[in-house]
């Protein structure tokens, strides 16, 4: 009931202020912008050194170094590579994220500050996200007296593919933590657009690799082999009844097979074909339904075919993403305050999910969290491809906003979680997500 009553009080103020042509916060990202110059140079540069997760030696020095110049304290190595910052102290805890790695992919934006390392780019925004956290960090430095608790840097490795997320929950990184906010930018938004939703806003996530062996032989004399390829091939079909007779029209969920191969010669059938792909569903327990009906579906086809298949879901290499899943309340919260921020209070708001995976689902699964899209197409700018794409180019004006809102969504937790605390409840607060 208090968080309640206190969310609507916050949305009334927005209500009186976007009335009024003012945003209430507006002040965050009036001091943002201040700082442009220093936040686009801070991002050119972190984007001329990508690195892969597990591998982020370079960035995480850089960051370390923008740190110890904004005499903010850190733990490192926290998850192998990352870096935890912390501003202010007490009670409450409040995490910001940022990713830090990037893509292995040949970089064709060319920009002036292109990658410095061929094969390797940042196509994920991931720069743009550890800019707009250190800038955040740079304001609430500013402001660390005025601070009612303590903010918590999350500078975390290894979001394409390691699960960087869940080895930083596991090393206590969100220990003590009341609640985490993260955000990507998203080019398919207007540039400016803050948008998020409640509950499920990204899917859950795992690869699969097929191999299905048979018995060679002459292409002209099939009948005296066990075709694998023919197998593989039903296999491929067979798996999507999974999600068009299996799984609710209501739920959603996608199987993709995105490697095929078999052979490597025109007249001879091969003993063995490998296919893979990738898993995705809205819930823990459709992603647990699907893959047990997978492995039935995968044997008995390949079975039907005279052949044998063995599944491989690769999760010492690629491990399983559970669901993005943003507490209702963290998700209100975020949205008021973005609409107490942005000039025009309607450009915070509701979006739709999206079948992609992110690793922030384990700050999610730990503590209440809200992940938000911050848009980013621009036309003027190029800002017009898409994520993991050689081409794809940042609005760096979006800069100063996604550093205004860090620091906006921090302070403002900050404070009103000394507001909803019971009288005589001396600040400790009770763990929890009815915090929020």
């Amino acid at each position: 009931m208090l968080a309640a009553l206190a969310l609507l009080a916050c949305a009334s103020a927005a209500a009186a202020t976007a009335a009024a042509g003012t945003p209430e916060l507006g002040h965050f990202l009036d001091k943002a912008r201040g700082i442009e110059d220093w936040l686009v140079s801070t991002r050119r540069l972190l984007h001329t050194i990508p690195e892969l997760f597990y591998e982020e030696h370079n960035t995480s020095a850089t960051i370390r170094r923008y740190l110890d110049e904004l005499g903010i304290p850190y733990q490192y190595p926290v998850a192998k590579t990352g870096v935890v910052g912390t501003i202010g102290s007490g009670s409450p805890v409040v995490a910001l994220r940022a990713d830090i790695d990037a893509l292995p992919i040949h970089e064709e934006t060319g920009v002036e500050f292109a990658s410095r390392s061929p094969g390797r780019m940042h196509a994920c925004g991931h720069d743009a996200h550890m800019t707009m956290l250190l800038g955040a960090a740079r304001l609430l430095k500013g402001m660390e007296k005025e601070l009612k608790g303590t903010v918590r840097l999350l500078f975390q490795p290894a979001e394409e593919g390691g699960a960087g997320g869940d080895l930083l929950v596991k090393e206590g990184a969100l220990d003590g933590v009341k609640a985490a906010f993260g955000m990507h930018v998203w080019p398919t938004l207007p540039s400016g657009s803050v948008r998020s939703r409640a509950g499920t806003i990204m899917a859950g996530t795992i690869q699969f690799d097929v191999t299905v062996r048979g018995r060679g032989g002459h292409a002209a004399m099939p009948h005296l082999t066990k075709d694998a390829v023919l197998a593989g091939a039903a296999i491929t079909t067979a798996i999507q009844a999974l999600v068009s007779r299996e799984t609710s029209p209501f739920d959603s969920a996608v199987i993709s097979v995105t490697r095929f191969s078999a052979g490597d010669a025109y007249n001879v059938l091969p003993d063995t074909v490998r296919l893979g792909g990738t898993m995705r569903g809205n819930t823990e327990e459709s992603i647990t339904h699907l893959r047990r009906r997978f492995e039935e579906t995968v044997a008995s086809t390949a079975a039907a075919h005279g052949c044998t298949a063995e599944v491989d879901w690769m999760e010492e290499r690629m491990p399983y993403y559970p669901p993005t899943v943003n507490d209702p309340e963290a998700y209100k919260f975020a949205i008021d305050v973005a609409s107490r921020l942005l000039p025009d209070a309607s450009q915070a708001g509701e979006t739709e999910g999206t079948m992609a995976g992110e690793d922030f689902a384990f700050i999610g699964r730990a503590v209440p969290a809200c992940f938000l899209f911050l848009g980013t197409r621009n036309e003027s700018v190029g800002a017009v491809h898409g994520l993991h794409t050689p081409r794809f180019t940042l609005d760096e004006g979006v800069l100063p906003l996604g550093a205004a809102l860090h620091t906006a969504l921090a302070t403002q937790y900050l404070e009103q979680w000394h507001v909803r605390q019971p009288q005589g409840g001396g600040g400790s607060g009770t763990a929890g997500r009815e915090e929020l």
